[in-house]
């Protein structure tokens, strides 16, 4: 028996947050300048910045790890200013809107209209007509929509095309969000798809194929790879009641980012090999189909970042507290309160304001924003560069769901700028 004192077990750490190089004096850079330089041409904090040169990077390395012939989409849900949509139109194949304000913006940004794809649960009449006067194609989710899109098509004289977001009788394991699987408001049961694929037919609708989303924000690959096969073949059963031959399937994302302590960046390769196989069985089952990934988070999310400035300093019964004037208003994502069911850090750190030398010195430290409330917390008891007023304090993975899914109204603070660098 050994007598040596177990080692004892390290706490788990943030996935190094290496996008953003350090220039030689400790300044943090971001599209290509130091973000306390940056923070002067914004004017004001809170603030986003995006980096155009992540984006590109972040297609890049997609594009080399899956097959060629796999489309692959932008989600503009994790990110709808214009700027972000605009510049990922150039870099993607397609964009995907969950309603008419983004189509339009999808419009506006020179999207082609052909790689536009509609989805959402609650399609207003008037942006089903509005879908189909531009040409986009539809993920029907609802019995509803059918004679909506028959009755524009007929008046409008333009073919009405439609895929069907199927709800698979699976889910996505190990996703921080499930979008499929089980009672769900998204898509069409899988047993109610015969019915509705005849309608379709009856109706004389432009069938194109099928979505299929079974869930997000997952870092395990072998569950994805799992996910995409089932999708696969429940498509490929559902194609031989279709009243045309597929033309587009959309297999979903769900890819995920590292956000919290232990969680590691996603395998790829894996990943690209499932979807070969996918690609060489389709060109036999499905000669005409295009095989689409959809990707938002994962496009997004780890170019961007949250800079909001520390205005107090103040310590409470021995808990230093960091007080900004931004948080939970512009990142409800950051302070736990999008979807997280125990409250986990993003990676945060400090940046000195402009000019300021930087410190070696760490304590540990809560990050709060303005709000009258304990829920606008944007870091809870980190370790952190030793802080003054007047430093940036800094919310990596802040490029998806960041601004557009916050509630910027609540007690009246300023809006947050976002800027594309």
């Amino acid at each position: 028996m050994s007598d040596a004192t177990p080692t004892p077990k390290r706490a788990p750490v943030h996935a190094p947050m290496t996008q953003f190089p350090q220039a030689a004096d400790g300044s943090l850079q971001i599209g290509g300048q130091s973000l306390s330089l940056l923070a002067e041409r914004v004017g004001q904090t809170p603030f986003y910045a995006y980096d155009r040169g992540l984006l590109r990077e972040r297609v890049a390395q997609l594009r080399a790890a899956l097959p060629k012939q796999v489309k692959l989409h932008y989600a503009m849900k994790a990110n709808p200013l214009p700027a972000v949509v605009g510049w990922m139109a150039g870099l993607v194949d397609g964009i995907d809107v969950a309603s008419a304000g983004e189509l339009q913006v999808a419009l506006n940004a020179g999207a082609d209209p052909v790689e536009i794809s509609f989805a959402g649960p609650g399609k207003r009449d008037i942006e089903l007509q509005q879908a189909v006067a531009a040409g986009v194609l539809v993920n029907v989710e609802s019995a509803r929509e059918l004679p909506v899109l028959a009755a524009a098509s007929q008046r409008y004289g333009l073919p009405a095309r439609v895929a069907v977001r199927v709800n698979p009788d699976f889910e996505l394991k190990g996703s921080g969000m499930k979008m499929g699987g089980g009672p769900k408001q998204f898509g069409i049961d899988t047993e109610q798809m015969p019915e509705l694929l005849a309608e379709i037919g009856r109706l004389g609708l432009a069938f194109e194929g099928f979505h299929l989303f079974a869930g997000s924000q997952n870092l395990k690959p072998e569950s994805i790879c799992e996910a995409q096969q089932k999708s696969y073949e429940l498509a490929l059963r559902l194609a031989a009641l279709a009243p045309s031959p597929v033309k587009f399937l959309n297999l979903g994302g769900g890819f995920g980012i590292p956000y919290f302590p232990g969680e590691q960046p996603l395998d790829l390769s894996p990943i690209g090999v499932n979807l070969q196989q996918l690609v060489e069985r389709a060109a036999v089952d499905m000669p005409q189909a295009h095989l689409v990934i959809e990707l938002g988070r994962y496009l997004v999310g780890e170019a961007g970042i949250y800079v909001t400035r520390i205005v107090d300093r103040k310590v409470s019964r021995g808990q230093t507290y960091l007080v900004t004037d931004g948080g939970l208003n512009h990142h409800l994502s950051a302070s736990g309160n999008f979807g997280q069911v125990i409250r986990k850090n993003y990676p945060v750190t400090i940046v000195r304001q402009h000019g300021a030398a930087p410190v070696a010195e760490r304590e540990t430290a809560s990050v709060v924003g303005p709000l009258c409330t304990p829920l606008d917390l944007l870091a809870d008891r980190m370790d952190l560069p030793v802080a003054e007023i007047g430093d940036l304090a800094v919310v990596f993975q802040s490029g998806a769901y960041g601004a557009s899914a916050s509630p910027e109204h609540f007690l009246g603070h300023p809006r947050c700028v976002e800027v594309l660098v």
